[in-house]
């Protein structure tokens, strides 16, 4: 498929990431496409994933703290109440559908894998600025719609969970984060910035992200 219009960033950091096909078309995604995944491996991966949401959102206020414009401050703190408010309580629910409880879900003893992934995105924040931070949060966002896109329709046992990234109102989200970098791009670069050196270090920040992503989804199809 042709990968969603997410905004010039997204399109040449794609491009340049090697590791995007293996991350988008991973074999734990094919299993959600087809429903082949065994329900072990995707409620493992849930569990794991509630626990790096924990981690994401705190970059997200981080990223709040980065921003330069009033816009770039909304934009994170309105990205703070979704996951915090939305997608994490929809984590408990569906983990409690299938028997694990709140108590056993916040227990959950954080994986390698998980490990690495959140305290590359949070030390990139950290130690760099709002557009280091961007680009190693923007291939979990922008991901997860180009996966739900590709994946809409596909049924079976997950379709709950490809509707959630497939729906209008993540893509909406995927939309409008890829705005919030082109323009934090420009503010602080200018029109020109994919010229410039500092475009190639972002580019590399964001294939390290894809590359963790990669290991994530490896760790929910290995399983507990």
């Amino acid at each position: 498929m042709t990968a969603p219009d997410y905004g010039k960033a997204f399109a040449l950091w794609r491009d340049q990431a090697p590791e995007w096909a293996d991350y988008t078309q991973h074999a734990f995604v094919e299993g959600l496409r087809t429903g082949t995944l065994p329900r072990a491996d995707f409620l493992h991966y849930l569990r794991q994933d509630y626990i790096f949401l924990i981690h994401f959102t705190r970059a997200w206020a981080l990223a709040a703290t980065k921003g330069a414009t009033l816009a770039e401050i909304q934009a994170a703190a309105a990205t703070v109440q979704a996951l915090a408010h939305h997608e994490m309580p929809l984590h408990v629910q569906i983990c409690a559908d299938a028997g694990i409880d709140k108590t056993t879900l916040e227990t959950t003893e954080e994986a390698p894998a998980n490990l690495a992934y959140t305290r590359y995105v949070l030390e990139s924040g950290y130690s760099g600025d709002f557009l280091d931070l961007m680009a190693a949060l923007a291939p979990c966002v922008l991901g997860y719609g180009e996966i739900g896109a590709r994946l809409k329709g596909s049924g079976g046992p997950y379709a709950d969970w490809i509707d959630t990234y497939a729906g209008q109102d993540y893509q909406k989200l995927c939309y409008d984060v890829g705005v919030l970098i082109d323009n934090a791009l420009v503010y602080r670069l200018g029109q020109d910035w994919a010229s410039l050196p500092r475009a190639r270090h972002l580019s590399q920040r964001f294939a390290t992200a894809t590359r963790l992503e990669v290991g994530f989804w490896q760790m929910g199809l290995n399983g507990a």
